[in-house]
């Protein structure tokens, strides 16, 4: 949903500061204030993100350089220009801020005629990046659709094996985009998340058929050895330098089971160490996997699976998320029907 007006977040730690951008942008956009570093990631992290963030870098506890790379590496965050205002104004800090992802750096004492014309710059660029984003997505569309089923059955192929329902890689890999886009990801970054979500399990192809497809419990030798399937995966998408695409199907393939509680596999990571994208797709993949027929138990019926989400935020789930999940209920019961298994609209997928 648009907003009525553009939203700059400033963060620094002097109260003056803070005074004086919000009072020289209020005039002109929507200003949010944080005054220190991991404030400032609760914001971004919300569903109303803002669209600019001036940022310092002299703060207590988390500078702005590490402020900075959070943002960047976070698929949820990084298109969001970032333009440091510092008092450090060498060029070696100068030069730090720009390779760590800032669009600008601007020095203080601050000037406000240059200040707003950066500002104004920077979101008239990023706004022309979107248009032409957009225009480039409209005319790939059959690339993509095509890029899209491929993916889809490389993902399929992990599934078919593990005996689970053909089209359980489509509607986990539309829930995980829902989840971005609730999250406030890009658009970019929601096709890629789209895209790179049916390749969650594609380890599980290099686990031995006796272990995957056991009927009883796993002793825990064999359940160990199902465990590999995360780093399997992330093996077979390898490391890649040219395909955004891999790179996030292969966090997520190492991730997905990974819990907010630091109790999941393989590394035990916990809360905001788990990529973002990694804990969308671990709901996705639960839920849907909760809600089909499989060999081995019914579908459940919506309710009771929602009731887990929630029962399991804070603990296997990033909170935050299935809150996002259980805001989005209409559009996940879109998809459920849109994907049913055997219907002539999933067949068109």
């Amino acid at each position: 949903m648009a907003r009525e007006r553009t939203t700059v977040l400033v963060v620094d730690d002097t109260p003056q500061n803070i005074d004086l951008l919000a009072g020289l942008l209020r005039p002109h956009y929507q200003v949010k204030v944080a005054n220190r570093g991991r404030r400032a990631l609760e914001i971004v992290r919300s569903p109303a993100q803002p669209d600019l963030i001036l940022l310092d870098i002299m703060m207590p506890e988390m500078d702005g350089y590490a402020v900075c790379r959070a943002l960047k590496a976070d698929y949820t965050t990084r298109h969001i220009p970032v333009i440091f205002t510092t008092a450090k104004n060498s060029t070696e800090d100068e030069l730090l801020g720009l390779e760590v992802g800032a669009v600008d750096y601007v020095t203080k004492p601050i000037s406000p005629p240059i200040l707003l014309a950066r500002v104004r710059t920077h979101l008239a660029l990023c706004n022309q990046r979107r248009a032409l984003e957009e225009q480039v997505r409209e005319r790939t569309a059959q690339l993509q659709q095509t890029r899209l089923e491929i993916v889809q059955r490389l993902g399929r192929a992990a599934e078919y094996k593990d005996n689970e329902t053909g089209l359980h890689v489509i509607r986990m890999s539309h829930y995980a985009r829902l989840l971005g886009e609730r999250a406030g990801m890009g658009a970019q970054e929601v096709d890629l998340l789209l895209h790179a979500a049916p390749m969650h399990d594609i380890g599980k192809i290099g686990i031995p058929d006796q272990i995957l497809q056991k009927p009883g419990r796993l002793t825990p030798e064999e359940w160990e050895v199902m465990k590999t399937h995360c780093q399997i995966g992330s093996d077979i998408l390898g490391q890649t330098d040219g395909s955004e695409l891999l790179a996030m199907a292969r966090v997520i393939a190492l991730n997905h089971h990974e819990r907010w509680d630091g109790s999941g596999y393989p590394h035990g990571l916990a809360g905001e160490d788990i990529p973002r994208v990694a804990r969308m797709v671990a709901i996705a993949d639960v839920f849907d996997a909760l809600t089909s027929d499989r060999p081995y138990k019914e579908a459940w019926p919506l309710e009771r699976a929602l009731a887990l989400l929630r029962d399991q935020a804070g603990s296997h789930f990033d909170p935050l998320l299935v809150q996002h999940f259980l805001d989005a209920l209409p559009e996940v019961e879109e998809i459920q029907r849109r994907y049913a298994e055997g219907s002539a609209r999933a067949e068109r997928h």
